[in-house]
């Protein structure tokens, strides 16, 4: 178990990460990569999203809830984080359908504490889709990874309930945090609630670790910088978008 001040040190990191200036220098460098690509394997899934096919195949407005923590936004711009990247990426990619992305900030809480609000935020928002972004607080404060699963089971199971699609989304990829935190037990109860229920896991974790690798960007920096934050976002925006039709299983037909 880590200390409470070292955990406090570990979350004001990570999750001010992609705050306002949140991204290494590297962002302004012209000669840094520009690609993002992401491995076709870490973008596929044997999970479906029937609620997402079925709107967007009845031509009804496709409603999409992000729910998540400070590091699903960019404070300069929300247009610039990966949910508004993602609604202009499925604009471009499904334009005779509607699409509206909207955001719940849930703040430094943990899964069990935002699981507890899906029922009340369902009956308001009715969401085609929800995209629960989560993790990052409960490893930070060590909480048990089996009481972190039952959150998990407790979320998705009303967010299943009330009639929504779920996308889970893991924990995003921090090389200076590695060795404060505790990461693998919280990625591998995502995985095993996304099986249980049948939903989609998008790995951000892994995604961020591979463009890191590759030198896409340097995700170690000290220094950070807006540019890059938005280069981010908009590489997971658009990643997710892919990840989403192709779960949805929409064809050419649909994308037109």
């Amino acid at each position: 178990m880590k200390s409470r001040s070292g955990a406090t040190l570990g979350l004001a990191m990570l999750l001010g990460l992609w705050a306002a200036a949140s991204a290494p220098v590297r962002a302004e460098d012209s000669s840094a990569p520009q690609s993002c690509e992401v491995p076709a394997y870490l973008l596929a899934t044997e999970s479906p999203l029937p609620k997402v096919a079925d709107a967007v195949k009845g031509g009804r407005p496709l409603e999409i809830l992000v729910v998540g923590s400070r590091s699903s936004t960019i404070t300069t711009s929300e247009a610039s984080g990966y949910p508004g990247r993602l609604q202009a990426a499925l604009h471009e990619k499904l334009p005779s359908v509607a699409v509206n992305v909207s955001v719940e900030i849930q703040v430094k809480k943990t899964a069990m504490e935002v699981a507890g609000t899906f029922v009340k935020l369902m009956e308001v928002k009715k969401p085609t889709l929800v995209v629960w972004q989560t993790g990052t607080v409960d490893a930070l404060r060590s909480i048990d990874p089996d009481e972190f699963r039952a959150a998990l089971d407790a979320g998705v199971a009303a967010l299943q309930n009330a009639g929504a699609d779920v996308v889970l989304m893991n924990l995003q990829y921090s090389p200076r945090t590695e060795t404060m935190i505790s990461v693998p037990p919280y990625l591998d109860n995502m995985r095993v609630v996304a099986q249980k229920y049948d939903v989609p896991l998008f790995d951000r974790f892994a995604i961020m670790h591979q463009w890191n690798d590759a030198g896409d960007f340097d995700l170690f920096s000290a220094y950070h910088g807006v540019e890059l934050a938005k280069r981010v976002h908009d590489c997971l925006g658009r990643a997710l978008s892919t990840f989403v039709i192709d779960a949805a299983h929409l064809g050419p037909a649909q994308q037109n």
